[in-house]
């Protein structure tokens, strides 16, 4: 879609670039002379976009002592009201981003906003000389990634992409173990988000007083094809491809994020997805059951592995959203709650016997197989490992969504750009989930340079 956002970033893309010699995937080399926050200041911060994620967002930065929420903006006017009520009184509101950019005694912003304006105010906030927490995933469009990494490389500012799960107790049990080799070689990865209940399909509430006057319908478009108001669209935005990115962009993400943490893996290099929309049939144009095939090269961190990647809004049978690693040598089976590491080894002598070709050899031929075999393996060399199954529980207190707005505010106090999930890495994790969309509406598959971050002819 071309639009006059597409041109803005474009523009901002190709001015930024010229500060970068090499390519934009390698490592560089940290601003120095970044601006530092004293240890006994708040850090000031606003959220942009008040609804389900910005809410849930902003409690989870109130949760780490030194933030500060002093101001929001949002397009309804509703949540701006109730951001007073459940905040505080003399909070500072507006409709208009722009305002809460201008202030100079805000030090951070939330991006909590739909999709299609993730990159837009991201790069804005960094020219500002804010620092940004954006929701994932990161961008809307692949196209639009290159321009968010330049601005954060030119600017100095410190970023993070939220996908917060990855910062909890489990997801750094399986990280370790990963890199401990516990399992083998990597060789299989599979990993689901399915739901059954209309909430978590997206069909949230909608207020009695949403119109075209308590909400602001022409800014909340954006770049996005011009419409009539329609406060389904406003409140269910993730079910309309014009502003969200799908079960891809909204949960998938989250999975690869995961994979990639725990891997170290920086992205696939083939990408092929199929689904349907199965039964929530309410207008919206997106799938609500998608299954996609990565196919991941080898790299030092790892060995050659495919990943399977499943959301089905529409499961009811049981559902066990899990994240299931497997190696040569056992499996990791992990969830927010915890994991199970099972390690399991084959013996040396591969037996014989029934069910397999010995059975149809001569009386001869099997008693000289028998020989050989009996001279070539032990009896030590018959016998498997006994099966190890280890776990690991989350504990109670472990606050995944705190600690990774601890991990920003950490970096942004000591003038640091190496969050978690800074720019580089919350791109490796977005571009394969919306790929994930091309190849579905498309029907092909997708050749994806992890390296250099861009697609691939074949």
């Amino acid at each position: 879609m071309q639009s006059s956002r597409r041109k803005f970033i474009k523009g901002v893309g190709a001015a930024s670039v010229l500060l970068a010699t090499d390519s934009f995937a390698k490592p560089f080399n940290i601003i120095k002379d970044l601006k530092k926050i004293s240890p006994n200041d708040k850090i000031r911060f606003a959220t942009i976009g008040m609804g389900i994620q910005g809410n849930s967002d902003t409690r989870a930065a109130l949760r780490n002592p030194e933030a500060e929420f002093v101001a929001t903006a949002d397009l309804y006017d509703g949540r701006l009201v109730h951001a007073k009520e459940a905040y505080n009184k003399d909070l500072f509101t507006t409709r208009d981003y722009r305002e809460v950019l201008d202030r100079k005694d805000i030090d951070a912003v939330i991006i909590a906003t739909p999709d299609h304006w993730h990159d837009r105010i991201s790069i804005a906030a960094m020219n500002a000389g804010k620092h940004v927490y954006c929701e994932k995933p990161m961008v809307q469009h692949i196209d639009e990634g290159r321009a968010v990494i330049e601005t954060w490389r030119k600017t100095g500012k410190t970023m993070q992409v939220g996908s917060q799960p990855s910062s909890g107790a489990a997801y750094a049990e399986a990280q370790r173990l990963m890199k401990s080799g516990e399992i083998g070689d990597l060789n299989f990865i599979e990993a689901t988000y399915d739901r059954y209940n209309a909430l978590g399909a997206w069909t949230y509430s909608i207020p009695p007083d949403a119109s075209a006057q308590s909400i602001d319908w022409d800014r909340f478009l954006g770049d996005a094809p011009r419409r009539p108001f329609d406060a389904t669209r406003f409140f269910r935005w993730r079910n309309y491809r014009d502003y969200g990115t799908g079960v891809a962009g909204d949960l998938f993400v989250h999975l690869i994020t995961g994979m990639h943490f725990a891997t170290g893996a920086i992205g696939p290099e083939r990408i092929f997805s199929s689904g349907e929309l199965s039964y929530w049939k309410d207008g919206r144009d997106v799938p609500d059951v998608m299954v996609t095939v990565l196919d991941y090269p080898e790299t030092e961190k790892h060995t050659k592995f495919q990943a399977v990647l499943r959301v089905n809004f529409a499961n009811a049978g049981a559902i066990k959203n899990v994240t299931r690693i497997v190696g040569t040598e056992g499996e990791i089976l992990w969830s927010a709650a915890g994991l199970t590491l099972t390690k399991r080894k084959l013996p040396k002598a591969p037996g014989y016997g029934a069910g397999e070709s010995y059975a149809t050899f001569s009386d001869a031929m099997q008693q000289e197989f028998k020989k050989e075999y009996d001279a070539k393996y032990s009896e030590a060399d018959r016998i498997a490992p006994a099966v190890q199954e280890i776990k690991f529980e989350t504990p109670k207190e472990d606050d995944a969504h705190a600690k990774h707005f601890k991990n920003f505010f950490d970096n942004l106090r000591k003038g640091s750009q190496e969050t978690c999930q800074d720019p580089v890495f919350g791109f490796r994790a977005a571009a394969p989930a919306l790929a994930c969309n091309i190849s579905y509406f498309d029907k092909k598959i997708i050749n994806w340079d992890p390296v250099e971050m861009k697609m691939k002819k074949k």
